[in-house]
């Protein structure tokens, strides 16, 4: 690694760790020349589908595309930046657990607008206005009515978890 500072090649790594959700590898370096420190981060090139547009084209997929997505749709709402991360990367390991070569943009739309209903309601809604193209008013109603009917993501693991939970309590007491 060639060192930003002075251009030497021989830089020397001081300490390495796991970084954000373990996918990534940041290390300190030292330059054996001019003594300064600096960060790099290492990270695995996968290869992500190709996203399939309504129209039929097909495009790289561009994970800042998607992150400017959910920032616009998240904008003033009170969500951390960590928040937003993480459910990026969940949704590029869902990509790349497909194992597909092409997705639709549709199925990406949809696993955005799953986390961000997990995130905040009111960014689901704004994604969801312009992703489904909402004609009127009640388009806007239905959507909240239906968002409003179904538990939070969340929610729902948790009492997934209770049932399986009680299923094996059920199952021990037959033994």
């Amino acid at each position: 690694m060639r060192c930003p500072f002075c251009g030497a090649p021989d830089t020397k790594v001081v300490d390495s760790r796991l970084s954000g959700e373990g996918d990534q590898v940041r290390r300190r370096r030292r330059c054996a020349v001019c003594k300064e420190r600096f960060t790099t981060y290492e990270t695995a090139e996968l290869n992500l589908p190709r996203i399939v547009k309504r129209d039929g084209s097909r495009v790289p997929f561009d994970g800042r595309k998607l992150r400017s997505g959910m920032m616009r749709a998240l904008e003033k709402r009170p969500v951390s930046t960590a928040d937003i991360d993480a459910a990026l990367a969940r949704i590029n390991r869902q990509l790349l657990a497909s194992g597909e070569r092409e997705i639709s943009a549709r199925r990406v739309g949809e696993l955005v607008m799953e986390e961000l209903r997990g995130l905040d309601q009111v960014a689901y809604v704004r994604f969801a206005s312009v992703y489904r193209k909402f004609e009127d008013v009640n388009a806007f109603r239905e959507e909240i009515e239906r968002l409003e009917r179904q538990p939070p993501p969340g929610e729902a693991r948790q009492q997934l978890d209770l049932l399986a939970g009680l299923e094996k309590d059920e199952l021990e007491k037959k033994r």
